[in-house]
């Protein structure tokens, strides 16, 4: 297996486990990464997904070797290729569960599009996000949509022409991360999040994120419209009502 997934007290880790490829992104990871999406929407257990990488480094993108080896494959199926790990950053964001990024060292290409498509990006301090696609003759293709939106047109078109490597505190600045934390403390800034993300209300945190993704390209008065959709839908679940009765006492 090149992922390892691991569910403790409501928290399902799901870590890249090829270290001594920096993580790449092979056919076999994408497939083990909608797997353990798959498992995460149906697992009432699972609360929180936190993605990780092993050892120094977060994902360093494609498989070099898959890339190079499909130059001869047919467009169609290079396309399919590219849209089924398209499809995982598709599927981080309708997840209702909450998806934590914690990223070490380095993040780059499809392993930056891959942190950025998750609901909250950690940081350590030395990491580097990056999308050096151009450098190596090819199209930083699949992560243009993310990072038009997380970063804005003129700070995007930066980093995608150009392929330079930006640190943790830069990444932060742009909309690329949530928050930087020192590397010595990343682990215990990750539990912390994560646990108390499950002390939430599951259907909050679904209805929130259902909300907020859902207000891409929407008008404001529509945005309006949405808000006063779910806040209805809310006020109807036990989760509610049992909350609001709690603060009465």
């Amino acid at each position: 297996m090149t992922t390892a997934l691991a569910l403790h007290g409501g928290v399902l880790t799901v870590t890249l486990n090829r270290p001594e490829k920096r993580n790449a992104l092979s056919s076999a990871v994408v497939e083990e990464l909608h797997a353990a999406l798959d498992r995460a929407d149906l697992d009432a257990e699972v609360r929180v997904v936190v993605l990780r990488g092993a050892g120094k480094d977060f994902c360093a993108g494609a498989d070099l070797d898959e890339l190079l080896a499909s130059a001869g494959r047919p467009p169609a199926e290079n396309e399919a290729s590219a849209r089924r790990l398209g499809d995982v950053f598709v599927r981080i964001r309708r997840l209702p569960k909450p998806v934590v990024a914690v990223v070490q060292g380095r993040a780059l290409a499809g392993g930056a599009g891959l942190a950025t498509a998750c609901d909250l990006v950690l940081l350590g301090s030395g990491a580097q996000l990056g999308y050096p696609e151009v450098q190596r003759g090819f199209v930083p293709a699949m992560v243009a949509t993310l990072l038009r939106r997380l970063a804005g047109e003129k700070v995007a078109l930066d980093l995608l022409l150009t392929g330079r490597v930006v640190g943790a505190e830069e990444a932060r600045a742009i909309g690329l991360a949530s928050r930087v934390v020192p590397d010595a403390g990343l682990e215990e800034a990750a539990r912390a999040l994560a646990e108390g993300l499950t002390r939430s209300s599951a259907s909050a945190l679904a209805l929130t994120k259902q909300l907020f993704m859902g207000l891409d390209g929407t008008a404001f008065e529509e945005g309006i419209a949405q808000g006063a959709r779910v806040n209805a839908v809310a006020r109807q679940t036990p989760d509610f009502r049992e909350a609001i009765a709690r603060f009465l006492r």
